[in-house]
C-alpha cells in the first residue's frame, strides 16, 4: 500500500528503524497495469504469457502433505476462493513495459491452475469442492530459513485509516499530504547491474549531480518549492500516521471519500517520533501510544514541526476513487487488497502473487489460520515466514493491526510439478 506498511502501533512508534509502512525499494509499488477485480478472470493463453529467467530465492522450501497445515479443514474456503480468483487477475498479467515486479511469481508456471479456477463450474459455498480444487492443483511448501529449519517469525498487523481533510487550506485543516513532486528522480539501479534488479534510489538533480532528495522539514521549511498538495489533513498526527500506513481515506468537508494511495517516497530513512518523545523525556515507554502522541500535540502546538521532522521521511500520493468500499488499497503486488485474506511479505523468500497459508494468533489469542495472498510488501518485512497481516479500514480494524505482534509460520501453496517456489 503499504506501502507504507504498520507493524504495530509500538512498533512503528518507538521500535522500528525503518518505516514498516515505507516500500523498500525491492517491493516498489510501481506496477505494469492495473487489476478490475471486478471482472470476470481472463486467463491467456501459454504462447501469450512472456517467461524471464528464474531468480533464487533466500529461504529454504519444505514440501508437506494438507495434513501439515494445522487448520487447513476449518478454513472459509468461499472468502479463499474469492481472493485466489481476484490473486490470479495479477499473476496472469503479462509482464510488459520492461518492469518486471520483484521476486514475482512466473505467470508461465501459474497458467494452468488459473485456467483450471476459470474454467470451474463448482458452487463457491461447496468447500469441499474448493479446498479439493487447491489441493489437487497446489502443493504446499513449508517456508524455511537458510539453513532449512521450518521457519517462525513476527506477524504484525496493518490497515486502512480513515481521516478528515480539505481540498484548501483553512481553519483546521493545515496539514498538507502531497503529490509526488515533478523533481524527484527513481533511478533503477537493475536497469544498469542486473544484481542489483528491483533495487531503487531515489534523489533529484542539483546541477549535473543527482543529490537526495529533500527531507520532511527541508520540503517544509522551503514553501516556494512544496510539491502539490491533494489535501489539508485537520491533525497533524493522524496525517503522519496515514503515512506509515502507506495509504489511507480521506473525508472532505462535503462528505465525499477519497483515497490517498502511495506513489512514491523522498527517499530517506524513517525515524520514530515516539521514541523521540522518550528521548526526550516528554513521554515514558508506556505512554508512547498515537492517543498519547496526539494529546502532546494539541498541547504543545509551537512543537509540533518540530517533533514531524524527527522523521526525515516523506510519502507522496495519487488520489484514487473508492469504487468499492469493501476493497481495500492496491498493494506492491497491484491487487487491491482484501479485508484478512492479504499479507506483506519478504520477497526475497516469498515471491509475490503467491498463495501462503498462514498460521499465528489475532490479538485476542485465538487461533489464526489463514489461506492469504502475498500481495504486499514493507521496509521493516524482513526474513523467512515474516508477515504483516492486513485487517481492513477503519477503527476496529486499526485497534487489531496496533494489538497484533504474533508469532507465525507459513506454507508456500506452489503449482504442482512446478518444483519449489522460485522467482522471476
Amino acid at each position: 500500500m503499504k506501502k507504507i506498511l504498520l507493524s504495530s502501533f509500538l512498533l512503528s512508534l518507538v521500535a522500528c528503524s525503518s518505516p514498516p509502512s515505507v516500500p523498500d525499494d525491492s517491493g516498489d509499488k510501481q506496477t505494469p497495469s492495473t487489476i478490475d477485480v471486478t471482472a470476470p478472470l481472463q486467463v491467456p493463453a501459454l504462447d501469450q504469457l512472456q517467461d524471464t529467467q528464474e531468480r533464487p530465492l533466500k529461504g529454504k522450501y519444505i514440501p508437506v502433505t494438507y495434513a501439515a497445515l494445522p487448520g487447513w479443514n476449518e478454513e472459509d474456503m468461499a472468502l479463499a476462493w474469492k481472493a485466489f480468483v481476484n490473486n490470479c487477475k495479477g499473476l496472469m498479467r503479462p509482464i510488459s513495459g520492461g518492469l518486471v515486479l520483484p521476486a514475482r511469481a512466473a505467470p508461465v508456471i501459474w497458467q494452468p491452475v488459473c485456467k483450471a479456477a476459470q474454467e470451474a463450474a463448482f458452487d463457491t459455498a461447496d468447500a469441499a469442492a474448493i479446498r479439493a480444487f487447491f489441493e489437487e492443483h497446489l502443493q504446499p511448501w513449508r517456508v524455511a530459513d537458510e539453513t532449512g529449519q521450518p521457519a517462525q517469525n513476527t506477524v504484525t498487523g496493518y490497515y486502512e485509516p480513515l481521516i478528515t481533510g480539505s481540498r484548501q487550506q483553512t481553519g483546521q485543516y493545515q496539514w498538507p499530504l502531497y503529490h509526488t513532486p515533478n523533481d524527484l528522480l527513481t533511478i533503477d539501479l537493475g536497469a544498469i547491474y542486473p544484481e542489483l534488479a528491483g533495487k531503487r534510489i531515489r534523489g533529484k538533480l542539483s546541477g549535473k549531480r543527482i543529490v537526495p532528495y529533500d527531507t520532511r522539514s527541508e520540503i517544509a521549511a522551503n514553501t516556494d518549492r512544496q510539491p502539490p498538495v491533494i489535501v489539508w489533513a485537520d491533525d497533524p498526527v493522524e496525517a503522519f500516521f496515514l503515512q506509515i500506513q502507506g495509504s489511507g481515506r480521506v473525508e472532505l468537508p462535503d462528505g465525499k471519500m477519497i483515497r490517498l494511495a502511495y506513489d512514491d517516497h523522498n527517499g530517506h530513512d524513517y525515524r520514530s517520533i515516539g521514541q523521540w518523545l522518550i528521548n526526550e523525556g516528554e513521554l515514558s515507554a508506556s505512554q508512547a501510544s498515537m492517543q498519547n502522541i496526539k494529546r502532546w500535540a494539541q498541547e504543545n502546538p509551537d512543537r509540533v514541526q518540530t517533533l514531524l521532522n524527527v522523521n526525515p521521511a516523506m510519502v507522496f500520493f495519487k488520489e484514487e476513487a473508492i469504487a468499492d468500499k469493501s476493497l481495500g488499497p492496491k498493494g506492491a503486488y497491484g491487487i487491491p487488497l482484501i479485508n484478512e485474506r492479504a499479507i506483506a511479505v519478504d520477497p526475497e523468500y516469498v515471491p509475490l502473487g503467491s498463495p501462503v497459508f498462514l498460521v499465528s494468533q489475532s490479538p485476542d489469542g485465538k487461533p489464526l489460520r489463514r489461506l492469504t495472498l502475498a500481495q504486499d510488501t514493507g521496509a521493516a518485512i524482513k526474513g523467512a515466514a515474516r508477515a504483516d497481516y492486513y485487517w481492513g479500514f477503519g477503527e476496529q480494524a486499526g485497534t487489531l493491526a496496533g494489538r497484533m505482534k504474533q508469532a507465525g509460520s507459513m506454507w508456500i501453496l506452489w503449482p504442482r510439478n512446478a518444483g519449489k517456489p522460485s522467482a522471476r
